[in-house]
């Protein structure tokens, strides 16, 4: 459920990155980062720890305004390693789409599984069942990457995964924009978004793509404009 502030006609939208340790989440984000100006983001925050070299979390909030909304947007990643589960869902609660993020290895194809079921029994529990989840396919370029025609699609046949190499950046945009299209449509759908405050599919997509410098990919001019 989307935070919503009528009060403030401020909007909340909360993106969580899952995946097994190691799989890239932390890469993904960095590399997200690293594409919005430094006067359009906030800090990206994190905290390492002796037990997982990946970030506990990241947040990345983005502001925009459409008419008299603003719009703010926070991604967060979460620790990997198993021993953290209780903060994996922590982290989950009020999300408004997810990212997982698996690894392309051979190897780790029960990894991606275990952590996959576990981000599903979390959803679950938090009554989050219909969040919209996109799957990344991370580390492409390893020479034994598993053939995506047979890869694991996680319960669902027709599952169309992103491919990304996220160390060079490469997919980490479409993947981003895949899940905020899919976070939109529910979003809108459960607060009525163009009906309650005039707000655009494409104005919006548009603007996010301007935003992270990624006009190029499929937006034309933004019609909202960025505020920090």
């Amino acid at each position: 459920m989307a935070q919503v502030d009528f009060h403030e006609k401020q909007l909340t939208l909360k993106l969580v990155y899952y995946g097994p340790p190691l799989s890239g989440k932390t890469t993904n984000l960095r590399a997200l980062h690293g594409r919005v100006d430094a006067l359009n983001r906030g800090r990206l925050m994190t905290l390492d720890t002796k037990d997982d070299r990946t970030l506990f979390f990241d947040l990345l909030p983005l502001f925009f305004r459409a008419g008299s909304v603003s719009i703010r947007l926070k991604v967060y990643t979460v620790p990997g390693q198993p021993m953290h589960e209780w903060t994996r869902r922590i982290v989950l609660q009020r999300a408004d789409g997810v990212v997982f993020v698996a690894d392309s290895s051979p190897q780790q194809h029960a990894a991606n599984r275990e952590s996959y079921d576990g981000l599903v029994r979390h959803l679950g529990a938090l009554r989050l069942e219909h969040c919209p989840v996109v799957v990344q396919y991370n580390k492409r370029d390893l020479p034994d990457a598993v053939d995506l025609e047979t890869a694991d699609r996680f319960g669902d046949p027709h599952r169309r995964p992103v491919e990304a190499q996220a160390v060079s950046g490469i997919g980490v945009l479409e993947t981003f924009f895949t899940l905020l299209e899919r976070t939109w449509d529910v979003v809108d759908a459960d607060v009525r978004l163009h009906e309650r405050f005039g707000i655009e599919r494409s104005a919006f997509l548009d603007a996010m793509r301007a935003h992270v410098g990624a006009a190029d990919q499929g937006g034309g001019a933004p019609v909202l404009s960025s505020a920090s």
